[in-house]
Order: structure tokens, then C-alpha cells, then sequence
């Protein structure tokens, strides 16, 4: 098994990207311990993942609350000893944020992706990064999609923010690489199997005046493959990725896009 004896801590595992590599980290060994703004979503995830054998510990966390990070992980070392890889996969509602132009757009809206999602995966990533310095060893993993790379219309400050996170991950290699520790993001398409991307296909559709069935096929059509990232292909990335097997890997951006994007 790729990560076993590793230490995993997952923010928003109730979520379906979280809960996906959440089952491919505890399926290839490791034990997870799942966090998450509500505790019905993250302990289904759980149960999925004991069912299999996995060692799992869920907690209701706001990965917004700083002094609630910062105690989980306290917690993590007192159960486990070690953190080994941190994975955020916080999301935020899209409405008054995507599907706007940029003219139009109130600054707030504009504002909140970069706030939160800058805000949230700093305090979570400065909360492991602690343990694995003192240990030698460890991954912090971040997803982003394509806008971050891409100069995608209609995104508001969603691309921008992408863009931060990839940035602060390679700042985060460039200080601790040295002393052991790796920092990678994750960068797909959007993938139709989240309940997010039907909120955010439906709102670019209306406001590029097509159905959301023809801004699925027109995003898709743009790929080499014809087809949208799956669940399960980042999520088994993750898990190679946060291994041993990817220990030169660091400070950089794996291109899961299917062609749609080179970097």
C-alpha cells in the first residue's frame, strides 16, 4: 500500500472531493482523520471508510477557525503522533460570485474566494507544516482547477484565487523543502460529478445564454480526451502523490487536465 503508517488530515472530507481522496488515501493505508463544518456528511464518509478496514476519526472543524485548526492538530499528534500529509478541499457557494462579469461584480463577491480560500489553506497548512518540520517529512496537498492557469471569463475572483493557492504552495517548498517537506497542487478540470460544477456549469450556461448540457460539451470539447476529470483519477493521484514513490516531486503543479492546459 502506497501510505501506509501515514497520517492523513482531510478539511471539508464531507465533501465530495474530499470524501473521494479521503477513501483513496485510507484504501492505500492510511489513517485518516476527517474534518468538516457539519458532522452528518464527514461521518458517512467515515463509515464508508471503516466498512473497508480503514482507521478513520472524524471532527466538526471550520477550517476558518484558527484556534480550531490549530487544536485538531494538536489532537492528531496526541492520537497518532505525526502528521504526515494535509489536504484542504474547502468550497464555497458560487452564486454572486461566478456567472457575473467583472464589471459587474460587487467587490465583496469578488473578494470572498480570495479571502477564504487563502485564509483557510494558510491556517491549515501552517498548523502541519509545525509537526513536519520537527519530523523531517510530510505533504501539504492542494486542488485547484483550470482557471488557475487559465484567463477563464465569468469566474470572478475564483481564478485569481486558484492562482494564490498554486502560488503559496511553492512558496511553502521553496522555505521547507529542505527540511523534508513537500508541497504539490492538484490542477484538473471541473468535474461533473460534484454538485458544485452543475451550481457552476448552470450559471455560466445562463449567463452565456445556452443550456448547461452545451457548456459541458463546449468545456469538454476543449480537452484532448473530449472528457472532464474524474473523481476517482484525482483522487488516486493524491494518494501517489502524497507517497513516498513522489518524493522528488515538490513545488509544482500536477497537470491532470487532460491536455486542456500546458504548463
Amino acid at each position: 500500500m502506497l501510505l501506509k503508517n501515514k497520517v492523513a488530515v482531510i478539511y471539508g472530507a464531507g465533501g465530495a472531493v474530499g470524501g473521494a481522496v479521503a477513501r483513496a488515501f485510507a484504501r492505500e493505508g492510511a489513517a485518516v482523520f476527517l474534518t468538516g463544518r457539519t458532522s452528518e456528511p464527514v461521518k458517512a464518509v467515515a463509515e464508508d471508510i471503516g466498512r473497508g478496514g480503514g482507521r478513520v476519526e472524524t471532527a466538526v472543524i471550520d477550517a476558518l477557525d484558527e484556534a480550531a485548526v490549530d487544536t485538531h492538530i494538536g489532537r492528531v499528534l496526541g492520537a497518532a503522533g505525526r502528521v504526515d500529509i494535509s489536504f484542504n478541499a474547502l468550497g464555497i457557494p458560487q452564486q454572486g460570485i461566478q456567472g457575473i462579469p467583472l464589471s459587474h461584480l460587487a467587490a465583496a463577491s469578488f473578494m470572498l474566494p480570495l479571502t477564504r480560500y487563502m485564509t483557510s489553506h494558510f491556517m491549515t497548512a501552517r498548523a502541519a507544516l509545525r509537526p513536519m518540520v520537527e519530523q523531517g517529512a510530510g505533504v501539504i496537498l492542494m486542488h485547484t482547477p483550470s482557471p488557475a492557469r487559465l484567463g477563464t471569463p465569468l469566474v470572478g475572483g475564483m481564478g485569481p484565487a486558484w492562482a494564490a493557492m498554486e502560488g503559496f504552495s511553492r512558496a511553502i517548498s521553496a522555505e521547507f523543502g529542505a527540511r523534508g517537506v513537500r508541497s504539490v497542487v492538484l490542477r484538473t478540470t471541473g468535474m461533473p460529478e460534484t454538485a458544485t460544477i452543475d451550481v457552476v456549469y448552470g450559471l455560466h450556461a445562463k449567463a452565456l445564454g445556452m443550456t448547461t448540457e452545451q457548456f459541458h460539451a463546449l468545456i469538454e470539447g476543449k480537452t484532448h480526451g473530449r472528457r472532464s476529470t474524474t473523481l476517482s483519477e484525482l483522487a488516486d493521484f493524491a494518494a501517489f502523490v502524497a507517497s513516498d514513490r513522489a518524493r522528488i516531486m515538490t513545488g509544482t503543479v500536477a497537470n491532470l487536465t487532460g491536455g486542456l492546459i500546458v504548463d
